[in-house]
């Protein structure tokens, strides 16, 4: 951190070096400030750092040595030059070192840049923009951004998910492509692993997927050089406008209502802006002037699905993305393919869909079809006793370290799932699960000290127990279906015993 002063105080050291020849260490004791302050201020006038030198120093003999060093290898860390003086004799230490070499170090020269300007309809530049994490379940996952920004207009296309994969790389490109209305014939690129898969020189070897995918849409990939992030200027610019202007306190409650607020941003204020290259007119305007110029979308749009071979364990379920999927249980011990889009998951082998589900994003979450577990419970009628603790331990967590418990014991575990359900069903998970932690807090892991958890919390709040409803083993009568009645007929009933005369 560099230490400011006053102007007044700048000219209070020169003078006192000039006129009144001062020592720099005088005048730092006399003005309160660091002698650096004061060495920096006499460089600033132009006053030649050999004439700031007072006293001969131990590390004259070895500078000559370390510049020229320094000269062969510019980035060479002050500690292991100060090792090398050290083998050499120097004695001094390593702070008084490390601050002549700073002074001495050469510097970069400044590096002059050419205004970029490219034709309409010609170029755009893409990049991802990393906006924090969001937290969905269980699950912590990057909300990237994708920015696709046309050179000519700045026209902004801006879409997030909830990772940066090839999918949702290509996808990005698609939805920006339909945006846009066309595409442009050059795509500039970072060198993202997306699209550069390695790179010696100029020697470039492209991801084949991003080969692929700019084949069929007829545009040239092309990385920007290498430290040369000048070259993409507009998309870094852009990605900072954004989270200026878009994403800076902005409330939003998941991904697709912030995609919503993007892209009516997009449509709005970030079209209505100046253009760069022209401030007399609207991105909006130039964009109408340039979309004309853009290479048409074909008909068949890019197949941008993520797909993954897995294979069926021992369960009906594959596990794709941290969460499990159900399957039929005939599929047990095969392998598979799993076809994702940002809203499904999708099964299947070969031609054959065997299963479509709701995306999850959350983490080691089991997304089931009622199908698939009724007729595993069907073929296997023993499957019912660890299909109720497979429940039981996802609707209350607790209720595993419960049944650990009362495994230890020798306690007949199938008894106390029963009883514990039955409590689930009675009570719900909330309430079961704190009279779970009492139970175990106690170090009683049985159903009854549940129970008795689940009696005495009721009564606390002044509550009556659930009504536990009783029906006969009869399946006729279980899976009765119960029409009520229209309630108008009663009161119809009632105002004719109004009307009847007494």
């Amino acid at each position: 951190m560099i230490m400011t002063i006053s102007v007044e105080k700048q000219a209070q050291i020169l003078r006192y070096f000039h006129v009144e020849k001062w020592r720099i260490g005088t005048i730092a004791q006399a003005l309160g400030v660091h002698h650096y302050v004061v060495e920096r201020v006499l460089s600033q006038a132009g006053i030649p750092k050999a004439a700031l030198t007072v006293r001969p120093s131990k590390l004259d003999t070895f500078l000559p040595f370390a510049l020229e060093v320094l000269a062969q290898y510019p980035r060479l860390c002050a500690s292991r030059l100060y090792a090398m003086v050290r083998e050499r004799g120097y004695t001094g230490g390593p702070d008084h070192f490390r601050h002549w070499i700073a002074l001495h170090r050469p510097r970069k020269a400044a590096e002059a840049y050419l205004r970029l300007r490219t034709l309409p309809g010609e170029q755009a530049q893409v990049d991802w923009g990393h906006f924090g994490h969001i937290t969905v379940g269980k699950a912590k996952r990057p909300l990237m951004a994708f920015v696709m920004v046309l050179s000519y207009s700045r026209k902004i296309f801006l879409h997030f998910y909830a990772n940066a994969r090839m999918a949702n790389f290509l996808d990005g490109h698609v939805q920006a492509f339909a945006a846009f209305g066309g595409i442009p014939r050059i795509l500039l690129y970072d060198n993202l692993r997306s699209a550069v898969l390695e790179r010696q020189g100029d020697a470039i070897r492209f991801h084949p997927t991003l080969l692929a995918f700019s084949a069929h849409y007829r545009f040239e990939p092309r990385p920007v050089a290498v430290a040369r992030g000048n070259e993409k200027g507009r998309v870094e610019r852009a990605i900072r406008y954004i989270r200026d202007s878009f994403f800076a306190a902005r409330p939003w409650t998941d991904t697709t209502d912030l995609n919503a607020q993007a892209k009516a941003w997009c449509e709005g204020q970030a079209a209505d802006r100046p253009c760069p290259e022209d401030l007399t007119q609207t991105v909006r305007a130039t964009f109408e002037q340039e979309q004309p110029r853009l290479i048409a979308c074909p008909d068949n749009p890019y197949p941008c699905e993520e797909r993954e071979e897995v294979r069926v364990g021992k369960t009906p379920y594959v596990r794709f993305d941290l969460n499990d999927y159900s399957v039929p249980h005939t599929e047990v011990g095969r392998s598979l393919t799993v076809i994702a889009t940002q809203q499904h998951v999708s099964i299947v082998d070969g031609a054959t869909t065997l299963a479509t589900h709701l995306r999850s994003y959350d983490k080691a979450a089991q997304i089931e079809q009622a199908s698939h577990v009724d007729n595993l419970i069907a073929a296997k009628k023993h499957a019912r006793h660890h299909r109720g603790q497979n429940y039981l331990t996802h609707a209350v967590p607790s209720s595993t370290e419960l049944l650990n418990q009362a495994a230890a014991r020798g306690y007949h575990l199938r008894t106390i799932t029963l009883h514990l359900l039955q409590l689930l069903d009675d009570y719900g998970a909330n309430e079961l699960d704190g009279a779970i932690a009492i139970a175990l807090a106690r170090d009683v892991p049985h159903p009854n000290a549940v129970q008795l958890a689940l009696a005495q919390a009721r009564a606390a709040r002044h509550q009556l127990p659930p009504v536990r409803l009783h029906l006969p083993p009869d399946k006729r009568i279980k899976e009765l279906v119960i029409r009520p009645h229209a309630l108008t007929t009663y009161d119809t009933l009632q105002t004719l015993n109004q009307e009847k005369p007494s």
